[in-house]
């Protein structure tokens, strides 16, 4: 493969310490490498390093004649006072932009919600992230290098672009290096990772699965890192091979020594064990939502977030929540923990529950700021019961990556990732028996993301997350359900399922949109069009018969999911060995999820109709 680019002998230190000392690599066509590392440790350096932006104290990066790169920064650089459509295209003419497939794609996948004409200083800072990197993405680079790119991009967003970078290039053409903790997008579209520590970086073969796998044998041999990381590193590795099995089948992942080194290790966690763990803190009832729904004043009048929804939430439950940012996630959350009553419907609560939820935001650390952290863990409990052992909470902070010299640093002196992790940890300490994750990944490294999501596995209440983080839904939780068009719909094959659904439902609204002559032509002949043709709204016996059928399909989803959720107990309970038995009710369950598939897909032409 053709060499794009080289660095040799890098060396760059800052005032108070060394950053990379003697550091040789190169990128190759047809590379996709992705960087790993703890926090402060290089990653975003390293990439200003390679694209030109930054220049080392010692050595040299050299490109081939004609190589042409691009680099988004985590921090934003777009000019303010420029429209979104001057931003992305620039001065290249509509008729050439407007022919290109690949500017068509980007637009579409990033841009297509966010107005053309509207100034960049009157975006959300999500927009503003995605007209960045669609501005990057429509010129034809040799090499393109990402910092942290799935920021402010929900589930969809990730897949598009992870499907867009992986089609951008001819197969041997082109080089993407990309920093982001997304183990899932790490997985998806790298052939290569580079791990940032201790002043050197460390290359492995294949994404993030292959990544663990070939740290955790470098671990081993060298019997240098000490043994909770190991063991934490396996833990990790044994989740992954019990995973989707895309992930083991990457290049050169090496299935039997995986299956050696994890043979003795058990499950991630036991959900039978943590289910009784529990009932017996929480008693049967947790929360109840019953024919919610919710309504807000707008400015053109009601709107309806949530129609209809009804949710019965489980002791020991683990749910991850899905949907498009707006969609009602967080107001659903409210109702669950109480700070939000419904419009109409009931919510029942458990008389023994202690509902905590961990924002996006750092509200909880306001009134510690000036205490330092020994402080502030020193007025909790002496000990937590985790995973069945007694630990301090010093021994806690420990796990989650807090050093003794960080203990006597002032909370409003740690970083980003380290307050989150102080956040997370003080909220465990008061033991909620309902724990809320919002966004928990948020300035959270790969490691640490690993240690939190150990830290949960030993939880014994009901877990609630939301996240666009598809890998931490999948790994701390046991079902996932969506928030779509007001409804609560339950995903038995998860966030597949979810992205399934959405382009069903963008593709019905495209087909309306066609439909009705607004794709084309001026705003009147446009609005004309739409008048001629539009569909008439239902009325009298057909809505009445529709709202009937729409709420026989809510319940029976309902039915369903609880059946899913039940089959999925019993089939952890039932004695492993026994295949015929396994067999039966893996049947059992194939056939409720197809029934489900399809309520779900009724469930969504009846909501377009009675939209």
């Amino acid at each position: 493969m053709a060499h794009l680019l080289g660095a040799e002998s890098l060396h760059l230190e800052f005032p108070t310490r060394v950053i990379f000392d003697d550091v040789t690599l190169g990128i190759n066509e047809g590379d996709r490498i992705g960087i790993v590392g703890r926090n402060g440790d290089g990653k975003s350096t390293m990439l200003r390093l390679l694209s030109g932006r930054m220049e080392p104290d010692s050595g040299r990066v050299t490109r081939r004649n004609g190589v042409t790169l691009a680099m988004l920064d985590q921090a934003d650089l777009l000019d303010g006072t420029k429209t979104v459509g001057d931003t992305i295209v620039g001065g290249i003419d509509e008729h050439v932009w407007a022919g290109d497939p690949i500017v068509r794609d980007v637009i579409a996948g990033l841009a297509s919600d966010i107005p053309w004409d509207a100034l960049v200083d009157d975006l959300s800072g999500g927009q503003r992230r995605r007209v960045a990197l669609a501005a990057l993405l429509i010129g034809d680079h040799d090499i393109i290098f990402l910092d942290e790119p799935t920021n402010h991009l929900d589930v969809e967003g990730i897949s598009w672009l992870a499907g867009h970078l992986k089609k951008r290039w001819a197969t041997n053409s082109g080089g993407l290096v990309v920093v982001t903790h997304d183990r899932w997008f790490l997985d998806e579209i790298c052939t290569a990772t580079w791990e940032v520590h201790d002043q050197l970086i460390e290359p492995f073969e294949g994404g993030y699965a292959a990544y663990i796998l070939q740290r955790v044998e470098r671990d081993t041999m060298a019997a240098t890192m000490e043994s909770k990381r190991q063991n934490l590193m396996k833990k990790e590795l044994a989740w992954l091979r019990r995973g989707a099995p895309a992930r083991t089948a990457k290049p050169k992942f090496r299935i039997d020594a995986a299956n050696a080194l994890i043979a003795d290790e058990p499950p991630a966690r036991n959900s039978v064990s943590l289910s009784a763990m529990a009932m017996q803190r929480l008693g049967k009832d947790v929360v109840d939502l019953e024919n919610i729904s919710v309504v807000y004043d707008g400015k053109n009048g009601p709107k309806k977030v949530l129609h209809d929804v009804t949710w019965r939430i489980a002791p020991g439950e683990r749910t991850g929540i899905l949907g498009v940012n707006g969609v009602g996630k967080s107001t659903l959350l409210s109702l669950v923990s109480g700070s939000l009553q419904p419009t109409t419907g009931r919510v029942k609560r458990g008389k023994t529950i202690k509902v905590a939820t961990l924002t996006q935001q750092l509200f909880e650390l306001d009134d510690i700021l000036n205490d330092r952290v020994s402080e502030v863990i020193g007025r909790q409990r002496s000990t937590y019961v985790s995973g069945g052992k007694e630990m301090t909470p010093g021994q806690l902070l420990e796990r989650v990556g807090f050093t003794a010299a960080q203990l006597s640093t002032p909370v409003k002196d740690l970083s980003g990732g380290q307050k989150r992790r102080l956040q997370l940890l003080l909220i465990l300490l008061s033991e909620p028996n309902v724990l809320i994750l919002d966004e928990p990944t948020n300035d959270l490294d790969t490691d640490m993301l690993a240690a939190i999501e150990d830290l949960l596995d030993t939880y014994p209440g009901t877990l609630l997350v939301v996240s666009h983080d598809r890998y931490l839904l999948e790994r701390v939780t046991d079902n996932q359900y969506a928030v779509i068009d007001g409804g609560f719909i339950h995903l038995p094959r998860g966030v597949d399922q979810y992205l399934e659904v959405r382009a069903l439902q963008q593709r019905n609204a495209a087909r309306g949109s066609s439909g009705d002559g607004s794709g084309a032509g001026s705003a009147g002949g446009a609005s004309g069009a739409g008048k001629a043709n539009a569909k008439p709204a239902l009325a009298g016996a057909e809505l009445r018969a529709a709202q009937k059928e729409l709420a026989s399909v809510n319940r029976r989803l309902e039915k369903y999911g609880s059946q899913v959720t039940e089959i999925h107990a019993r089939m952890a309970a039932h004695d492993q060995s026994d295949y015929a038995g396994l067999g039966a009710i893996s049947t059992e369950l194939d056939t409720v999820q197809s029934t489900l598939s399809d309520l779900e897909v009724r469930w969504l032409q009846l909501s377009e109709l009675l939209a």
